[in-house]
């Protein structure tokens, strides 16, 4: 097995833990992060150190594996970029939960996690550190962003394309042919009727604008 070294403790590791034990692919080793301390133990497996020890982790470890996990798009990005810049020999890991049921002809980007009970049916993208949560499903010939996310029990309807770093939030539904621009939040529970653009917060039944958002603002 290749090892795997995951980025991040939050809940959102932890639902990563499962998804690697069940894939039984990769061996993981431990965990990098700077808000904890180096040793303690997460569901059994070690903090390694922060992102400064990635280097001689790879010395001492050789290649490995790395997934970031990490809920809110912005910020898995930002620890992508400062990644690539302390290494550049790393490389990501994708990991499926064996209870997804993945079409034929997806493609399928690097640092992807699918999680439990997902659906992805036929002709779909799903861009590179992109998040498909529990329950969620994703019709024919959709496009997902790259660091992307959908919800648990969030459904995207056939050809939907979701933008670069854009959020279908919980329960959420989305209509077949529907555009969302980079950077947007659809709110939970909400039903999106029509294309929206860039950097703007939507929701409601039908989804409206309620307002314009600053790109990597919080919204978890």
């Amino acid at each position: 097995m290749d090892k795997l070294v995951i980025v991040g403790t939050s809940g959102h590791a932890k639902v990563i833990i499962d998804i690697v034990q069940k894939q039984n692919t990769y061996e993981l080793i431990g965990f990098l992060d700077p808000f904890k301390e180096k040793g303690q133990k997460i569901l059994g497996y070690e903090v390694l150190g922060s992102d400064e020890d990635l280097n001689p982790l790879l010395n001492k470890h050789g290649d490995f594996k790395l997934f970031i996990g990490v809920g809110d798009n912005w910020v898995r990005n930002t620890i992508y970029q400062k990644l690539i810049k302390i290494s550049k020999q790393i490389s990501f890991a994708t990991l499926i939960h064996p209870s997804a049921q993945i079409s034929s002809n997806v493609k399928i980007g690097d640092g992807v996690v699918i999680m439990a009970g997902v659906v992805v049916n036929i002709m779909t993208e799903i861009g590179d550190f992109t998040i498909l949560n529990t329950n969620s499903s994703v019709d024919h010939d959709c496009r997902m962003g790259r660091f992307s996310s959908i919800a648990p029990n969030s459904v995207i309807g056939g050809s939907v394309t979701v933008g670069d770093f854009a959020c279908v939030s919980i329960g959420t539904t989305i209509n077949h042919n529907i555009t969302i621009g980079k950077h947007t939040i659809i709110g939970a529970g909400s039903l999106l009727m029509k294309n929206c653009g860039e950097c703007e917060i939507m929701y409601g039944i039908p989804a409206t604008k309620i307002r314009s958002r600053e790109i990597g603002e919080k919204y978890l």
